[in-house]
């Protein structure tokens, strides 16, 4: 009975663990996007975006914001609106 429970504890966390490499964690999809923009880069520019690229946080709402009213001087009316609405669904 112990050898039954032993073996049923051990394949469910082998279940377990292959459940969790299937998905990626946020570091390993960060690299792997990082890896894909840095591909027609070579040697100390290379190394210089990737650490870039890994260091840099997420945009939140407020800073996409006022990006998109900073490059949205001078619109107005309609344009800007349909210009806003592109901007911050990007």
């Amino acid at each position: 009975m112990k050898v039954l429970i032993t073996a049923c504890m051990l394949s469910f966390g082998l279940m377990a663990g292959a459940a969790q490499a299937a998905e990626p964690t946020k570091q390993q999809s960060k690299m792997a996007t990082c890896n894909k923009d840095a591909a027609d880069k070579k040697g100390d520019e290379r190394k210089a975006f990737m650490k870039t690229c890994l260091s840099a946080k997420k945009a939140t709402q407020q800073d996409k914001m006022k990006a998109c009213n900073a490059t949205a001087k001078g619109k107005t009316g309609d344009e800007r609106k349909a210009f806003m609405k592109e901007c911050l669904s990007a």
